[in-house]
């Protein structure tokens, strides 16, 4: 029997994320009851898509609302922690849009709130938890499909031009770099398709090849992760071009013992129409799978664990983890192009 809904706010627009964070949950049965927003526009916006929602003046009318029991966001992306750190210490879980921290001390702020309160800290990873072809993939793989996961690649390409971006989005101080960003959506899933609890990252680099008017941007990065049984490979990059029908040709390859799977989660370039494609190759041949209609259960299990204190959406170790290893990778991350001769060290 589904668990019953319940009341619950956001608080920070800037990253459109917002919308699929919301729409999961009232999908699930719970009730968006209000919002807050300093900037006008992206009120405005919120508002025509959910208006049965309070608009208030100050975060504090949903903090201290003891109806509200889940707070979701998706701001400005070093806001974020902050945030998240208020409404625990305010008795409310969290919902954050990743990244849910853009420095490895706002990191351990969320792990020492988090532990403190008791609450719940999720970050909604959209390429793995709302993707119908990535939750099918995880279904394929819990189920023995393609042996022991050995291996993963994780492609996340992105295209600037898909709406004109604000001043924040250039400054590496607000977003925390690109593997900070976008990277964190392929070290969740490497941790869970391999199923590791613990990892470390080989080697990472990021550069600015083609922004030379905004030096401190980031537009390529990548990174060698492993754990104790497995590796993997993350390749992100701001370089969608404008020919493709979609934002990003994002894909995820997960090499097993026994078989293999590819994601072609948005487009298949100049193959099959629409999205959420899964090809399969096995010891009984090669097969293409539609995942369209795949349940997306990540809602329904966190308007759950809300109400029953469990862990079935996210696990919180694993919420942490996926964190730290991606901005470990961008601490650690070597930058092409820095001015440093190659061949040369420090």
């Amino acid at each position: 029997m589904a668990s019953p809904g319940f009341a619950f706010a956001a608080i920070g627009l800037n990253h459109g994320h917002i919308y699929g964070q919301t729409e999961v949950m009232i999908k699930a049965g719970c009730r968006l009851k209000a919002f807050f927003a300093p900037e006008d526009d992206l009120a405005a916006t919120y508002s025509a898509r959910f208006p049965d929602a309070r608009r208030v003046a100050d975060e504090r009318a949903v903090l201290g609302d003891p109806e509200i029991l889940l707070v979701i966001g998706a701001g400005i992306l070093a806001d974020r922690t902050p945030m998240a750190v208020r409404a625990m210490r305010h008795g409310k879980d969290v919902m954050l849009d990743k990244p849910g921290a853009t420095t490895l001390e706002q990191l351990a702020e969320l792990r020492r709130t988090q532990a403190e309160t008791g609450r719940i800290l999720s970050i909604l990873y959209s390429e793995h938890y709302t993707q119908p072809a990535t939750v099918a993939a995880g279904e394929l793989v819990k189920a023995g499909a393609i042996g022991r996961v050995v291996q993963t690649l994780g492609l996340g390409p992105h295209r600037i031009g898909n709406y004109q971006r604000p001043d924040w989005f250039w400054k590496r101080e607000r977003t925390g770099g690109i593997l900070t960003d976008i990277g964190s959506h392929q070290v969740e899933q490497f941790l869970f398709f391999t199923g590791s609890d613990r990892a470390e990252i080989v080697a990472s680099q990021v550069a600015n090849f083609d922004h030379p008017d905004t030096p401190g941007f980031e537009d390529f990065g990548d990174m060698m992760l492993r754990s104790d049984h497995a590796a993997g490979y993350i390749r992100v990059d701001w370089f969608t071009a404008d020919g493709l029908p979609t934002w990003g040709d994002g894909r995820l390859f997960i090499l097993g013992t026994e078989g293999t799977i590819e994601l072609r989660k948005y487009i298949d370039i100049a193959g099959r129409p629409g999205a959420n494609h899964l090809f399969l190759v096995d010891r009984a041949g090669t097969r293409h799978i539609d995942c369209s209609d795949t349940k997306i259960t990540y809602g329904e299990q966190l308007r759950d664990d809300v109400l029953n204190r469990t862990e079935t959406a996210m696990p919180q170790k694993h919420c942490f983890l996926a964190t730290e290893l991606a901005l470990t990778a961008q601490a650690k991350a070597q930058r092409i192009g820095g001015g440093r001769p190659l061949g040369k060290t420090a």
